[in-house]
């Protein structure tokens, strides 16, 4: 499955454009936050605002499926904390009634407009189905009790495996229960909506106990839900298991009745008045009325109480004889098998087609970076040439190289006290080809660089300049060939260095630096003259090919090691979590 859209969402909450975003984009057109987070989640629209959060639907590259996003934007440390929190407890929990979070599921996000933040994320499984708030709107005189048994028992579950975990959900209500879709066949087997698997969701209150001190501690957050929390957590008390007893039962009520909790109370009392109000099991409204009791001590202590009185009232937990047991198990053994061998096979196909897409995209993109790395190669070995040639004429053809020589003699006296006659055509020669091989390589506008003429430009020429003075240092103490190797790894250090990349500035400029210096020596062993500036006044333009072999064999290496770089190696740093 590939996404279709055309339009991405920045989640940068101060964006003044934040929609639409063309799909594609690295960064906001706006703001100039990141789009795609951690390099596989694409925020695609607003579900809504969830207390201190905003939520999205976000595209998952990775898994090629929906999932939620939920990113905080109160800079309270109490909400930080909350949502810390949240994320601790989802990543732990592995059960089909919570929505899954993978290990890294939780992250942060950093944007700097229009001021440096940290903006905490949380992706997590996306539930598709309606909640049990929305299928009020569809029974507005109450649910049939047969539903209503069933949710409940699957909360009651759910929240068994919360509380062996320590954990108390503390806002248990309609909206934070929802319905997972099944597969179209087993809603075809089951007849019947209302059946499908309750997902308990929101997490954002959820608060971990400690057993042996469950009675001692507080509730740290003053935290409920108005209609559905148990007087104790309202009022800031001690709250243990039984407060989300007391708030799953008064969501049933409400399920049962279409009523708000709130207007079934008696106004004297407080207790609930509801069941005059519709026609229930007295069993069932006798587990509902003692769940609901304000007094912690009448609601039933844990989930597996609570268990065992359901499945005296259901109905399909009746007893049954040996034979319809075996064909109840058969039949549903035979159900789960041919679900289990259709989903195979769709994740089979599922599998083979993510592969060849990944087979395809790569060799695509494979051939796309070799074009693109030659065309670089193509374009900064002319500028090279051509600076070469065009530095070569200004400094022999015309007398520039003499009148640099005499400025750079009158003003650092002490630096050069007795320059040669070659001195400033060298120099000139340099710091044009510097500035050619720069022009080269921002045209080509490869490598995501941002094309900067004017910077790129006085760069090449400075680097250049600076690389001709490490060749003349290294020269007067050592080896001709050792000091045409330092002139190149210091110019094309300095150049790379102030190119536009987007990021890993340093490691363009150590990777290109490195390797064409390493090349350079290479070929000078095999025999490439050091001295390439050895120029007669007789072979003057015979003598222009060794520096212009030399420059442009220095562009089109520089090119080629941005290239290993940008499609290779700062891949693989941010793979391994270098941002």
């Amino acid at each position: 499955m590939i996404y279709r859209s055309s339009e991405v969402h920045c989640i940068n909450p101060d964006c003044q454009r934040p929609y639409p975003q063309p799909w594609g984009n690295k960064f906001c057109n706006s703001c100039g936050a990141v789009l795609q987070l951690l390099d596989r989640y694409v925020p695609l629209q607003t579900l809504g605002a969830g207390g201190f959060a905003q939520i999205y639907t976000v595209w998952d590259e990775n898994t090629q499926t929906e999932k939620v996003l939920k990113v905080l934007i109160e800079d309270s440390p109490k909400a930080l904390e909350l949502f810390t929190q949240e994320a601790e407890v989802l990543v732990r929990l592995r059960h089909p009634g919570v929505p899954k979070v993978e290990a890294d599921g939780h992250f942060q996000v950093n944007v700097s407009n229009p001021k440096p933040r940290q903006l905490p994320c949380l992706v997590m499984e996306k539930i598709n189905g309606p909640t049990l708030e929305e299928m009020l709107h569809k029974y507005p005189q109450g649910c049939p009790e047969d539903l209503v048994l069933n949710w409940l028992t699957q909360a009651v579950k759910i929240l068994q495996e919360l509380h062996k975990h320590q954990i108390i959900h503390r806002d248990i209500k309609p909206s934070n229960l929802m319905l997972r879709t099944p597969s179209p066949s087993m809603l075809a087997s089951q007849g019947r909506t209302g059946w499908e698997q309750l997902v308990l969701i929101d997490f954002g209150g959820a608060k971990q106990f400690n057993t042996g001190r469950q009675r001692q501690e507080s509730s740290s957050t003053r935290l409920f839900s108005s209609g559905y929390s148990p007087p104790e957590q309202v009022t800031g008390g001690h709250i243990g298991l039984t407060a989300d007893f007391y708030a799953l039962g008064r969501t049933m009520i409400e399920l049962l009745t279409g009523k708000y909790p709130p207007e079934l109370e008696d106004s004297q009392t407080g207790v609930l008045q509801w069941r005059n109000r519709v026609s229930v099991r007295p069993q069932l409204a006798d587990l509902l009325d003692e769940m609901v009791q304000e007094d912690v001590r009448s609601r039933p202590a844990n989930a597996a109480m609570i268990q065992k009185r359901l499945a005296k009232i259901n109905p399909s937990a009746s007893p049954q004889n040996g034979f319809q047991q075996f064909l109840t198990q058969f039949t549903h053994q035979l159900t789960l098998l041919s679900q289990g061998t259709e989903q195979a096979f769709s994740n089979l196909n599922q599998t083979l087609g993510k592969i060849l897409r990944w087979i395809v995209q790569t060799i695509f993109q494979t051939i796309q970076a070799c074009f693109l790395t030659i065309w670089a190669m193509l374009l900064t070995g002319l500028g090279a040439s051509s600076g070469t040639i065009t530095g070569f004429i200004l400094a022999y053809q015309t007398n520039l190289g003499d009148r640099f020589r005499e400025f750079l003699a009158s003003q650092l006296p002490e630096l050069i006290p007795n320059p040669e006659s070659g001195f400033g055509a060298e120099i000139f020669i340099f710091a044009v080809a510097g500035l050619g091989t720069a022009w080269g390589l921002t045209a080509s506008g490869c490598f995501a660089q941002r094309r900067r003429f004017l910077v790129a430009s006085f760069m090449g020429i400075i680097s250049y300049a600076f690389g001709w003075l490490v060749w003349q240092v290294i020269t007067s103490t050592a080896d001709s060939g050792e000091g045409l190797v330092g002139a190149t790894a210091i110019s094309v250090f300095l150049l790379a260095l102030s190119m536009g990349f987007r990021s890993h500035h340093i490691v363009y400029a150590m990777i290109s630096s490195f390797g064409t210096a390493i090349a350079v020596a290479v070929l000078i062993v095999l025999g490439f003259p050091a001295n390439i500036l050895e120029v007669s006044s007789r072979h003057l333009w015979s003598d222009l090919s060794l520096p212009l072999a030399f420059f442009s064999s220095v562009g089109i290496l520089m090119s080629f090691w941005l290239g290993v770089s940008y499609y290779l190696i700062v891949p693989g740093l941010r793979f391994l979590g270098w941002r």
